[in-house]
């Protein structure tokens, strides 16, 4: 088959890949090849433990507390009520305990076999170094957020990752790193990391075009004709959307309701000055900050702020964590480099995954919110089998995109 594939996130990347080398004729159309989209400025964290959606009563009684006027990592920017409102209303109608319960079954059926599918994927690209299985940590800074914090975990469902209290030697590769004192910490295994989110994009991009994939840079349309999708200008038998934020206006097209918002994250970059090599993700809990090194470089990551996906930047957040680094005494060297990029988020915290039931060529994945770099790999694998003829046996009606309605009728 013809396959047009709209998105070059890591999602995009890699279901491109699979249908490459299952021998279709894919065309990745990528609006932008500067690789500055969330997929490649995230915290490079494979999160196995994340079962629970977001879209949660606990989510919703904290919110409060965690506004970034209060020291939080929240922010519901009033210049971007019209975006945020809406998408608050439909998360609490998706927090309502059995939906909750039902999306948070469903998420723990795809992240089940992350990390599996990240192995396959990494070995199938001969760069098995880009996968880092050495868990991460999550520290607390005060005696009384360390032990709610592992109360927490401890009745949280983790899936398949488990915890235990970090050991002496990780305890002191992390004192190494920072002047702060330290007041708990435990250690998960059954997660990862990414090495090299930059080493990663290329690594995909050669592989798909060495299986005779092709990459264009090109903004996307979707145009509904009949029962089929078709991209004006481009012969497509089949029509794959993986446009993260960007995906709700291509399938709107079509007759899709896709309620995304932008959830806008922000990171911070500096020289690995005195970082241990082997010291794996830290999630500073109290500070909803987590920092990754990546080869010579260290990273600090934090915030949701819902907003616009094109709207500018707010460089408090910038000066936020960096001022979490000063005050933990972290060893980063500046100065810092800056990034912002937007999470593709739906109002239940599920992705839509699936083949359109307006249009009989259209498939999509898409909304994977903070999971999209966990969930990359598994994505494509079922997109790919949909696709193909060959679906997997995991129970996929729960990340339809029918679930949210839309305009005109059904193929």
């Amino acid at each position: 088959m013809k396959i047009a594939v709209i998105g070059g996130g890591v999602v995009g990347l890699s279901c491109a890949l699979r249908l490459a080398r299952a021998g279709h004729a894919v065309v990745v159309v990528e609006r932008s090849t500067r690789r500055d989209a969330a997929s490649w400025g995230n915290a490079g964290h494979i999160a196995t433990e994340q079962t629970a959606p977001l879209a949660s009563i606990a989510t919703l009684r904290s919110a409060g507390d965690r506004l970034f006027a209060r020291g939080g990592a929240l922010d519901l920017p009033l210049a971007a009520i019209g975006e945020w409102l809406p998408f608050a209303l439909r998360m609490v109608a998706a927090a309502r305990p059995t939906r909750f319960a039902a999306g948070k079954r469903a998420l723990a059926g795809l992240l089940a076999d992350a990390l599996p599918a990240w192995r396959r994927l990494v070995t199938a690209i001969e760069a098995p170094d880009l996968l880092r299985e050495a868990g991460h940590l999550v520290v607390w800074e005060s005696a009384a957020t360390a032990a709610s914090g592992r109360a927490a975990w401890a009745q949280a469902d983790t899936g398949t990752a488990r915890f235990a209290a970090a050991t002496p030697a990780q305890i002191a590769a992390f004192e190494s790193a920072t002047t702060a004192s330290l007041a708990g910490a435990i250690q998960f295994c059954g997660t990862g990391q990414i090495t090299d989110l930059a080493r990663l994009a290329a690594m995909l991009s050669e592989a798909f075009c060495a299986a005779g994939g092709t990459i264009v840079e090109q903004e996307a349309t979707l145009v509904r004709e009949g029962g089929h999708a078709t991209i004006p200008g481009l012969d497509a038998d089949c029509v794959l959307v993986t446009a993260g934020v960007r995906s709700a206006p291509l399938v709107a097209a079509i007759g899709h309701r896709a309620p995304i918002i932008a959830e806008r994250g922000y990171h911070i970059r500096g020289t690995a000055a005195g970082w241990p090599q082997d010291l794996p993700p830290v999630v500073f809990e109290d500070r909803s900050m987590i920092v990754t090194r990546f080869g010579e470089q260290v990273q600090a990551a934090s915030f949701v702020e819902l907003g616009t996906v094109d709207g500018p930047p707010d460089p408090r957040k910038w000066e936020r964590l960096e001022q979490h680094v000063g005050d933990l005494g972290l060893a980063i060297g500046g100065p810092f480099t800056r990034w912002m990029g937007s999470r593709p988020t739906l109002p239940d915290y599920l992705p839509a995954i699936g083949r359109s039931r307006r249009a009989d060529n259209l498939f999509y994945a898409f909304g994977h919110q903070h999971l999209g770099l966990t969930l990359a790999p598994v994505t494509a694998e079922i997109v790919a089998g949909m696709i193909t003829g060959h679906p997997d046996p995991i129970d996929m009606a729960p990340f339809d995109l029918e679930r949210f309605g839309g305009k005109g009728g059904r193929r």
